[in-house]
């Protein structure tokens, strides 16, 4: 198994326990409200809140787009000659 696999895993049984040991009600206020939960839930929460921040950070991005500007479907194109003509004569 790679040390990634095995890390996610290890994290993973980690937060389980510890979200598990914490089941007692909390009590918070949000503006002019009071709330209670419990704190198993709020945990989870919060951890599938930065898994998914974690996700969206992490992906690539979509290329630049800049407008007037065309891309160029030949890649060999680009890239600079380097051999002079005395060198293809000597590999031909």
């Amino acid at each position: 198994m790679r040390i990634k696999t095995m890390l996610i895993i290890f994290i993973t049984i980690l937060l389980t326990v510890v979200i598990m040991q914490n089941n007692e009600p909390v009590f918070f206020n949000v503006l002019f409200a009071t709330y209670h939960i419990s704190k198993l839930a709020m945990l989870l929460l919060a951890a599938a809140a930065g898994f998914v921040i974690g996700v969206l950070v992490g992906r690539p991005g979509r290329p630049k787009y800049i407008p007037g500007q065309v891309e160029d479907a030949d890649p060999k194109k680009n890239q600079p000659n380097t051999l002079s003509d005395e060198d293809r004569d000597y590999i031909s």
